[in-house]
């Protein structure tokens, strides 16, 4: 089932949110409706406060993107990572590289806007997949900028808080008319 996903302006987005129970019967069909929402739209990760439900959770799929780039630009945009598909129960960041890298993020909820955006170029995440198996992985380059954005979500966080305040001036028409509907 296709869920409406929750935009700009919604108070779901700005809070952290709480730990998702692995054990609920409903967290299965939620994953699943997350990844054919996230799909329709053509997004490559959703995190669940987008559609409304505020625990931590989120899927990511960076192997399309992977797929598309050119030997230059995968090498460029994930070094030695080939992109994963993979659900993230209670995530937790436990440690980000030195290494930053500027890139373009767009977001579901911010239809239309896209803006460069620094992050750390990899991230450990300890999580449970949807086997509720525990994992404690690395990631890099693209994948793990997807990571950190839906990661952001969980935590309340979203693209315009990482913009100085003369660039978010410049956006806010864009963003309320986001938080119209129009």
């Amino acid at each position: 089932m296709i869920l409406p996903i929750v935009k700009f302006g919604n108070p779901v987005l700005r809070r952290i949110c709480g730990p998702a129970d692995p054990e609920s019967p409903e967290l299965k069909e939620l994953i699943s409706h997350m990844w054919e929402t996230m799909y329709d739209v053509g997004g490559c990760g959703l995190a669940a406060p987008q559609v409304n439900v505020p625990i931590r959770l989120f899927v990511v799929d960076s192997i399309p993107t992977y797929l598309q780039m050119d030997e230059t630009g995968r090498k460029a945009c994930f070094g030695d990572d080939q992109g994963t598909k993979e659900v993230f129960i209670n995530p937790l960041i436990t440690s980000r590289s030195e290494r930053q890298w500027r890139d373009e993020e767009g977001c579901l909820s911010i239809p239309g806007i896209t803006l460069r955006i620094t992050r750390p170029w990899s991230v450990t995440v300890r999580y449970l997949d949807d086997r509720l198996c525990e994992h404690i992985r690395t990631f890099s380059g693209t994948t793990a900028r997807m990571i950190q954005h839906e990661y952001d979500h969980i935590e309340g966080k979203l693209l315009p808080d990482y913009l100085d305040a003369g660039r978010r001036l410049l956006l806010k028409n864009k963003l309320d008319k986001i938080m119209k509907g129009l």
